[in-house]
């Protein structure tokens, strides 16, 4: 009996010992699960930011590093970027963007009427905040609008055209969209020269996206409701100072480690969050692709290839890589093998219109909408494309009918 209880508590220990091992195993993979899932969920967010990365690693292996990656940086555009984004940042966390938004939007009393204001209040925006920001400020404000006053069937064309207006109502200013601010610093493009330059597709653009809202959004009457909000007036002052400070940096009026310096000291005092919500995947993105496009200027068959298609047409070569590389490395890239800048300026803003992944905003845009509306994916791509290939084409063709004339 002894022998057999002890043969009984054997195989109990066995048994138990089989049941605990896959429970181990299962305790890993689901380990390894969620790892993998926050892995694919950093690359989702960070989409351009990873393939940056890449870029400079592939190329990095090419031409391997030196003394002259240090040369590849342009640290006064990442300095003004980080200085506007910050207090971008600050000013939206008092809702200070919202509420002046809110209070245009409330003075409209019809969908057609509102869903303008949302756009131009997006358009110009972006002149002001990068289109980016502007986009994160004011898609959720075009959902509260037309979700409010239910009014979702025009939340794809709302959402869209604000895209647009965003791509395109930053060209005109240097900060307005990061490829500008690079551009302008690195060609130091005169200030009017910039936006005489800007100031055609600038105009159309305007017009293009006021026929659009006016022909697809019907004038019907909208009912808006109440909401108590209010800004902190002393914090409000601070922050547009900030922003001011900010503003003159980018226009060289002030030198670009003041910002650096004074900013960060205020906002640490005032908004550490605010620190914290600077789009630090953006200013990484425009690292990694210096090195990638400093990497591939170093690259003889390269250099004479693009060298080549740029000589025949910089603006349309320039509208071409933005469909497949998307605007900033496309500034950062071609920019190393011409000196044409006013073409390579227009070509990459309109160029922010077309594919999906021609504008770091579009895919924003695109994740704002989806996480909304996530049966209709197909719909808002068929919807993007229509619109977007359509600004596209008729923007093009009009520049180069302002070429064919000057």
């Amino acid at each position: 009996m002894a022998v057999n209880a002890k043969k009984t508590d054997g195989a109990a220990m066995v048994i138990a010992k089989k049941r605990t091992f896959p429970s181990h195993t299962h305790s890993l993979g689901s380990a390894a699960k969620h790892l993998f899932e926050a892995a694919a969920e950093f690359i989702r967010k960070n989409t351009v930011m990873c393939i940056a990365f890449a870029a400079a690693v592939i190329t990095g292996i090419i031409v391997p590093p030196d003394r002259e990656y240090l040369g590849y940086f342009d640290f006064k555009t990442l300095s003004c970027l980080f200085c506007v984004l910050a207090v971008v940042c600050a000013l939206k966390n008092i809702n200070f963007f919202y509420m002046l938004a809110r209070k245009v939007v409330r003075l409209f009393k019809n969908a057609r009427a509102s869903v303008l204001a949302l756009v131009y209040i997006t358009f110009i925006g972006s002149m002001l905040i990068a289109n980016d920001m502007a986009l994160l400020t004011f898609l959720p404000l075009g959902y509260f609008v037309l979700t409010a006053t239910h009014k979702e069937k025009y939340m794809a064309v709302t959402f869209i055209m604000q895209n647009i207006a965003a791509n395109l109502g930053g060209m005109l200013t240097p900060f307005g969209n990061p490829q500008n601010l690079y551009l302008y610093s690195k060609y130091e493009i005169p200030n009017l020269e910039f936006v005489r330059i800007m100031a055609p597709p600038f105009v159309f653009a305007v017009v293009l996206i006021t026929v659009c809202c006016v022909i697809f959004v019907k004038a019907e009457p909208l009912d808006f409701p109440d909401e108590k909000l209010s800004l902190d007036p002393k914090r409000t002052v601070l922050y547009l100072v900030l922003f001011t400070l900010a503003i003159a940096i980018v226009f060289r009026g002030v030198p670009y480690w003041t910002g650096l310096v004074v900013i960060p000291a205020v906002l640490l005092a005032t908004d550490r969050k605010a620190l914290l919500s600077v789009d630090y995947g953006l200013l990484f993105t425009f690292v990694f692709f210096f090195i990638f496009a400093g990497n591939m200027a170093r690259i003889d068959g390269v250099r004479a290839v693009f060298s080549e298609l740029l000589g025949k047409s910089t603006l349309l070569f320039s509208i071409l890589s933005c469909q497949l590389i998307s605007n900033v490395p496309s500034a950062i890239l071609l920019s190393q093998f011409t000196n044409n800048y006013a073409d390579l300026l227009v070509g990459v803003n309109i160029g922010g219109v077309g594919t999906l992944i021609s504008s770091l905003a579009s895919l924003i845009t695109f994740r704002e909408y989806i996480k909304h509306n996530p049966g209709k994916t197909g719909y808002y791509i068929r919807t993007f494309s229509l619109f977007n290939f359509s600004f596209l084409i008729l923007l093009t063709g009009f520049m180069l009918i302002i070429k064919a004339v000057g």
